[in-house]
């Protein structure tokens, strides 16, 4: 079974799995509708021990 590839080109909610017509509605979407995921998720996180530095 073949299924078609239709709006293939939109960017897609990848929590919801909803498609929109560009980013910009996109980043709205995320910023209005699973705000508390992403900032749950928004740690500022350090190295983690034993990461190495290279100069």
């Amino acid at each position: 079974m073949v299924l078609p590839l239709v709006d293939e080109d939109k960017p897609k909610c990848f929590l919801c799995h909803d498609t929109f017509d560009d980013y910009d509605n996109l980043r709205e979407h995320q910023e209005t509708k699973h705000k508390d995921y992403f900032e749950f998720h928004d740690k500022k996180r350090g190295p983690a021990p034993g990461d190495v530095n290279i100069f």
